[in-house]
């Protein structure tokens, strides 16, 4: 499909989301806002807003509400950030306590500007949640960190159960979509923090409609294999303004059903792939699925 289609708005039928409303939507926005707390789910667009916060789940962004880095398709803003909120961590924790939840998720802006990129303040959210809902799985969606294994092991040290960080696109895109990003050192991470703790799940997510191949996407899933990460998670890209990369192609269901199940024989042990698949889409369900 073309540039065109990208910038018209004409979605494909499999690209509906659930609107938000209701009486838990309105309970979590109250309580995202009543902390002072960001989500990815506003700040990234997320299309899966209206179900996830139906169900009472959201994933919760530190270290503020903008980036050091300028992705292209990315919705967050970028520029200087704010300082850095120590009293962060603990009014998170109380928002996964209110909520009650199974599985945290807990992500991030990119903070090149801090000495190590905000893996203290990650160590600090994982051991408040800990102690007020110890029965409560974690998940971190962190960035590179500028490679640095120090920062790294600060948050591996913390012990969530699972460990993500995205790849995004196939290599040949990163100059086009995530020029401050290097696509080996996004793999050295993830190939990282399983050699400091073998017991952390490690996990990765794509999109795809950006101007990659099939066969460039295949490549990536190998790649992530080689460095043995163990959930991916595969998503339709969805332009958010005529300022960022345009949409090359929509995949369709088949298509992304064919990618979960090489994904299965690959050795993935779960694949969530799908058009509205985000990173944290169904997190619960894949960490408890994969225990």
């Amino acid at each position: 499909m073309s540039e065109e289609l990208g910038l018209s708005g004409q979605k494909p039928p499999w690209i509906k989301a659930k609107a938000p409303a209701g009486e838990n939507y309105a309970q979590v926005r109250s309580l995202v806002n009543r902390l002072e707390l960001h989500t990815v789910c506003q700040s990234a667009h997320c299309p899966n807003i209206g179900e996830c916060w139906h169900s009472r789940t959201a994933t919760f962004m530190i270290l503020g509400n903008t980036c050091t880095r300028n992705c292209r398709f990315c919705a967050v803003s970028s520029g200087c950030p704010d300082p850095v909120d120590i009293e962060e961590p603990e009014r998170v924790a109380r928002a996964v306590q209110a909520l009650n939840l199974r599985h945290a998720v807990i992500t991030s802006v990119t903070r090149d500007d801090l000495s190590d990129g905000g893996a203290s303040i990650f160590a600090d959210t994982i051991l408040a949640i800990r102690r007020l809902l110890p029965g409560c799985s974690i998940e971190v969606l962190i960035p590179d960190l500028l490679g640095s294994k120090d920062a790294l092991y600060k948050i591996v040290k913390a012990r969530p159960e699972i460990l993500n960080h995205n790849i995004e696109t196939v290599s040949r895109m990163y100059p086009l979509i995530r020029p401050q990003a290097v696509y080996e050192r996004s793999l050295e991470l993830l190939r990282n923090a399983k050699q400091m703790d073998s017991t952390i799940l490690t996990k990765s997510g794509i999109m795809v409609g950006v101007g990659e191949s099939t066969e460039e996407v295949i490549q990536t899933m190998k790649d992530l294999r080689d460095v043995d990460c163990d959930i991916l998670t595969i998503g339709q890209y969805l332009r958010p303004s005529k300022d960022h990369a345009p949409i090359d192609r929509y995949y369709t269901p088949e298509e992304f059903d064919d990618l979960q199940k090489t994904g299965i024989e690959m050795g993935f042990k779960h694949v969530e792939s799908g058009p509205l698949v985000r990173s944290s889409y169904h997190a619960a369900e894949q960490v408890h699925g994969t225990e």
